[in-house]
């Protein structure tokens, strides 16, 4: 892992992060603008109506598929570049907070992250159950589920959460047969929310709440951002009223965040987990984070990683990547001091996004 101490410039809070030129960070200004023209060439056709494009999405073809979380309409394309910790270009409406879907996921790993530095979890490979004492963890089949599996989405979990039941998020078939707990690799966003609710449990309190004063004020967020939940996901810790979030949007909800703070949040990373002279998230944990899952090797833990260049050729093998649907996505690589943040591109552009960056560099 590059040296990530002293490297850094430490941005300071809300607006007041100091900016410099392209070429003060050693990128080619008008290369740099072909990848910002490209992104904005290159706006998805996910539109701005969330709810009807949900409603739309071939995967909630399913009777649990209803939203059930707050939604809102989305502003264009947008995005930032910082480099070493200075930014060093905006476009579009970047103080804008909107729905980044998956995005979230990285969030919600990140919790998960702070408990296991602080011991909450000792071992990521014991079961869930020895910790969380639920009835979503009661059965033969999800006794046997640990932190790891829920982390990569190779729990294959079964059973209902907040009114959805696994099967509704089955990608890889809903009447397949399911495997053995730890042995199939599926996206579900079931049982993303079960890590929420797991997580929940072990803090106990909301995780909005944890976020907010363990990263975001940390780090300098503005006071825009929201963690929401379902309408349906609220329960009872130590006899108060508490609402587990969503790891994404899918149903609503999800992290709600200006591409500002989201830069923020990556340049955490891409400092290795430091925030000036505070260590806020260990790199132990960036590690564990970032190493690749056995069933998908551009998988980590809720974080998508590059090592074999599959998830985006244009990028080094360093690079590791937030995604959400539409999408958004939080670009991080330490050993280049890179962090980038793009809103609303087509999927499929986004490589030749990374590739405009590279050559700018």
């Amino acid at each position: 892992m590059a040296e990530t101490t002293t490297r850094f410039h430490v941005p300071e809070p809300h607006a007041r992060w100091a900016r410099r030129e392209p070429a003060a960070v050693g990128l080619d200004p008008g290369k740099l603008q072909e990848a910002i023209d490209w992104a904005n060439a290159n706006e998805t056709d996910f539109g701005p109506d969330i709810p009807t494009e949900l409603a739309n999405d071939p995967i909630n073809d399913h009777p649990d598929n209803d939203i059930v979380g707050p939604t809102k309409a989305r502003t264009g394309v947008n995005g930032v570049i910082v480099r070493d910790g200075y930014l060093a270009a905006t476009w579009g409406d970047v103080n804008r907070v909107d729905m980044t879907f998956s995005v979230a996921k990285s969030y919600l790993s990140t919790m998960a992250g702070l408990a296991w530095d602080r011991g909450m979890i000792p071992d990521l490979d014991a079961p869930v159950c020895e910790l969380v004492q639920d009835e979503a963890f009661e059965s033969e089949r999800n006794r046997k589920i640990t932190w790891r599996m829920l982390l990569q989405q190779t729990s294959e979990w079964e059973g209902v959460l907040w009114g959805k039941r696994d099967l509704a998020d089955r990608r890889m078939g809903r009447d397949r047969e399911l495997r053995e707990p730890g042995t199939f690799w599926e996206y579900n966003d079931v049982r993303v929310n079960l890590l929420a609710y797991a997580l929940l449990k072990i803090w106990r309190e909301p995780l909005p709440r944890v976020l907010r004063r363990e990263i975001m004020n940390p780090i300098g967020a503005s006071p825009t951002w929201e963690w929401h939940g379902y309408r349906t996901s609220w329960t009872i810790v130590d006899g108060l009223h508490m609402q587990s979030v969503s790891g994404g949007g899918h149903w609503g909800g999800g992290v709600w965040a200006s591409s500002l703070d989201h830069a923020r949040f990556g340049q955490l990373f891409t400092a290795g987990g430091r925030w000036g002279d505070r260590q806020i998230i260990s790199e132990a944990w960036i590690e564990e984070m970032t190493t690749p899952c056995p069933l998908n090797q551009s998988y980590g833990f809720m974080w998508w990683v590059n090592q074999n260049q599959e998830l985006f050729p244009s990028a080094p093998p360093t690079s590791y990547f937030a995604i959400g649907k539409g999408a958004n996505l939080i670009w991080i690589d330490p050993d280049l001091g890179l962090t980038s943040v793009v809103r609303w591109i087509d999927r499929d552009a986004y490589d030749g996004f990374c590739a405009r960056v590279m050559a700018a560099l």
